[in-house]
């Protein structure tokens, strides 16, 4: 398709350039979506879509406006940019709307980051791993019901040009299982689940082992008790762990930077978390969920230190934001097919401590594990943050009971100057962390 990818961006941007644009930019989604929902043994649903939607962008001076289409006919086209070009012509003023910088645009040939083997799987094979993933669960001991299996595969691809000359693809596939169960005993019933999901069928967990996880860490939760309100140390399980991770690089956002609108946003260059802290944004990782060559503007892009040795050293900008902040891009727009390009990751992760999650907990004597949360709220001016949650209680390092029903509060800005990483970084998604200890947070139970 890439060729009448190219095609179809070169014919849309010569049409914009003709309704009077004095630069624009577009891009091309091909998406595909396979899956399947497998419940007590049977099969529950299946679906499967494609899309292929197409976005514009047109600046005229110091205005721009985007529209989007799924109708890709040359009448249609010529459409679009007439009327992209109209908006713009009518939008309010933005001084800071432009391309990218066109020194800065990626040259080809661009990285191959093996970032897909596009396979997609026959609807047979899905049902198959779901049903492996759902009969391992519920063969524990005490699972007696399920809220049912999922396997999937997802692949895209995305084309990006620009009038001041980058064309460019990009794209790659996904493979996911997962399951969600329910224990009971004679105290009442728990849930929980498991999953993965990787760019390569074969860098999969086998479904049995998920769904053998889930059932165990299920059963783990039955007879949970109420902790009592009071200050403890708390433990981040390495599936939650990057929520944390989420919330800086939202604070750490251009458009929130430029917008006064973060509680980091007086912090660059500022010691934000202990030395020892190293927390990284690598577009280049092969097989990575968040992988890409350039980004969402065409910039070629590299590896951010985003904290070095605790310091805070970067915020993610596209070109906008750098114009705002007085800065340069580091390549970290994000683009749809509506709206101007906003700003995000790649592959952020924090590197992983020396310590086993046990060694820290012992070390902490008591406090809470956090297994499962909900219904997060985090001021963004002050980074105050509270958080429902469920888990286990520790003593000495090991796990005591279950608990639930429990909130716990801090502030950001002291969680992360305090915060110790365990040694057990896994990589699931673009964004991911080991178990992350904090001394001490509010925890309100009885």
């Amino acid at each position: 398709m890439q060729l009448d990818a190219q095609s179809i961006l070169e014919t849309l941007l010569a049409d914009a350039k003709a309704a009077g644009a004095d630069a624009a930019d577009a891009v091309l989604y091909r998406a595909v979506s396979h899956g399947v929902t497998w419940r007590m043994g049977n099969l529950e649903d299946v679906e499967r879509a494609e899309s292929a939607d197409l976005g514009l962008r047109i600046i005229v001076g110091k205005r721009q406006a985007s529209v989007s289409t799924t109708d890709h006919s040359r009448s249609s086209l010529k459409e679009l940019a007439d009327r992209c070009a109209a908006m713009a012509k009518a939008a309010p003023e933005d001084p800071y709307c432009c391309l990218a910088p066109e020194d800065r645009l990626a040259r080809p040939p661009h990285k191959d980051l093996d970032l897909g083997d596009y396979a997609e799987p026959s609807t047979e094979a899905l049902k198959a791993r779901a049903a492996e993933c759902e009969a391992a669960a519920l063969a524990v001991k005490g699972v007696i019901n399920s809220s049912g299996a999922m396997a999937s595969y997802g692949e895209g691809s995305k084309w990006l040009a620009t009038s001041h000359g980058f064309f460019g693809q990009s794209g790659g596939s996904n493979h996911s299982v997962s399951v969600s169960v329910l224990a009971q005993d004679e105290n009442g019933m728990e849930r929980d689940y498991d999953y993965d999901s990787k760019t390569h069928f074969d860098d999969l967990k086998p479904a049995g082992q998920i769904g053998q996880s889930a059932g165990e860490r299920t059963v783990r939760r039955l007879s949970p008790k109420k902790a009592k309100s009071r200050p403890a140390p708390v433990m981040f399980d390495n599936r939650l762990s990057a929520s944390l991770l989420s919330h800086l690089a939202g604070a750490v956002n251009g458009g929130a930077i430029a917008r006064g609108v973060s509680f980091l946003k007086n912090k660059l260059g500022e010691q934000v978390f202990d030395s020892s802290i190293n927390i990284v944004d690598d577009p280049h990782i092969p097989r990575g969920a968040g992988s890409r060559p350039f980004d969402g503007e065409g910039v070629a892009n590299e590896r951010i230190d985003l904290v070095k040795n605790g310091v805070l050293t970067a915020w993610l900008m596209n070109a906008s934001h750098a114009r705002q902040l007085d800065l340069e891009t580091n390549a970290r727009a994000v683009r749809g097919t509506s709206g101007a390009p906003g700003a995000g990751s790649t592959n952020l992760y924090l590197e992983a401590g020396t310590a086993a999650p046990d060694v820290l907990m012992k070390e902490a004597k008591e406090g809470l594990l956090v297994t499962d949360m909900f219904g997060p709220q985090v001021n963004s001016n002050t980074g105050d943050y509270s958080v429902g949650c469920s888990g286990f209680w520790f003593e000495n390092g090991a796990i005591a009971y279950p608990v639930s029903e429990i909130t716990i509060a801090g502030n950001l800005l002291e969680m992360f100057a305090c915060l110790a990483p365990a040694n057990d970084l896994e990589f699931r998604g673009a964004m991911n962390a080991p178990s992350v200890l904090i001394p001490s947070m509010t925890v309100a139970g009885d």
